[in-house]
């Protein structure tokens, strides 16, 4: 029998891999040719015109569900946008950030900053008030004469962001324009939430949403042509069965119309293949990857949330399939055991919707005749998985 690490290390050396461009398989690649979505490529170019014909475009809302294409179109027509402006003398800035990889909004405002190539002495890490930095970023804009897209993807995670320190950035950022005197800010706000708007301030609404456009989901057979593109290009031939081709497209699509799931499958798939040494992607390592997706996104998820939404997951556990009261009382209890000071019943009612929003766990409204009526919520995950992710954390070892 060969040692494993050494059969594997050979493998590796001698070059046998299924896969020959990994680079193909990752959310980040952008295709030359975007499949089946003309009419929103030519939406969101039309939208973005004018900043060729030295106008501020309007304020544009993107939305879609995961998986849709909404990022890959709009960073493609900005790319060709910026191979025209390169032959331009007009002073054109356009700037992608993603509002869930930032954890403050600090680090966001910073990170476009950066793209105007603020340097740390202008723009500090740390230190300054968040209108003291929306400030600076706009004078900068007005000095240079830059006319400005802000691209922010997960626009909806943002107003979250802004929600909780009580700060109105969407609304500053829609009205900025009216502070600059020499160059332009236009807002492209992409989200996964077609309900995003009915949660905004009205001031907001009507400056943000100037022009939307609204991506629908693919069906399986569009995903499995997206798929069977990226197959061709990623993979050595002959390498991916039909039937594996098949599954990925029909989970992808069946659930959410998600092409990015789709293409995560096959590349989990493919690696699995791989480590196993086979010569061809089945079915099997298709369901092997769906489910170490499933388990690696809501682990991710779990160990994401801070401590006390941490510790009203756990309180769920504890009072599952109980009301809101019932869960607010237990996780009291659970303050008090890792000597933090709870949150008002307000607040982690709040705190219960959102949580819910992730599809961690569900709660459902019960009528109880004179009395009204309560929701009751319990985990949509196995308690395993809550202990094991939680298991680690010092604070709450006692608890798990």
């Amino acid at each position: 029998m060969s040692d494993p690490i050494d059969r594997l290390l050979d493998a590796a050396e001698s070059g046998k891999s299924i896969i020959k461009n990994r680079d193909i398989l990752h959310f980040t690649f952008i295709p030359e040719i975007i499949r089946h979505r003309d009419s929103e490529q030519e939406q969101v170019t039309q939208s973005l015109l004018p900043i060729l014909k030295k106008s501020r475009p309007s304020n544009l809302l993107v939305y879609g569900k995961p998986g849709t294409g909404k990022t890959l179109v709009v960073k493609k027509v900005i790319s060709k946008i910026q191979e025209r402006v390169r032959k331009s003398n007009f002073p054109i800035k356009l700037i992608y950030s993603n509002s869930k990889e930032e954890t403050t909004l600090y680090g966001l405002l910073v990170s476009f900053g950066r793209q105007l190539d603020l340097t740390e002495k202008e723009l500090p890490t740390t230190g300054l008030a968040i209108s003291e930095v929306f400030k600076r970023i706009l004078n900068n804009i007005d000095e240079k004469k830059i006319n400005v897209i802000f691209v922010i993807d997960e626009i909806d995670y943002l107003a979250q962001l802004a929600s909780k320190t009580g700060k109105d950035i969407l609304y500053q950022l829609t009205r900025a324009n009216e502070r600059l005197t020499q160059g332009s800010l236009t807002l492209v706000g992409i989200s996964n939430d077609l309900t995003f708007k009915e949660k905004l301030d009205p001031r907001v609404i009507s400056s943000l949403g100037e022009e939307e456009i609204v991506f629908t989901n693919y069906n399986v057979d569009q995903i499995k042509k997206i798929l069977n593109e990226r197959i061709n290009h990623a993979f050595i031939p002959n390498s991916v069965q039909e039937p594996a081709l098949n599954l990925c497209a029909a989970l992808a699509g069946g659930e959410h119309g998600d092409a990015r799931r789709a293409i995560d499958l096959i590349r989990v798939a493919g690696e699995i293949a791989e480590r196993k040494q086979s010569e061809n992607v089945t079915e099997e390592h298709v369901r092997e990857a769906s489910l170490k997706i499933e388990e690696n996104k809501e682990e991710t998820s779990l160990k994401s949330y801070p401590l006390h939404e941490k510790l009203l997951i756990l309180a769920i556990l504890k009072a599952g399939g109980s009301s809101t009261g019932e869960i607010y009382s237990t996780y009291k209890t659970l303050c008090k055991v890792v000597g933090r000071e709870e949150l008002t019943q307000r607040r982690i009612t709040q705190m219960l919707s959102e949580i819910e929003l992730s599809g961690i766990i569900s709660g459902r409204l019960i009528h109880q005749g004179i009395h009204g009526r309560t929701k009751k919520y319990k985990l949509t995950i196995s308690p395993e998985m809550v202990k094991k992710t939680f298991k680690d954390d010092l604070t709450l070892q006692d608890i798990v």
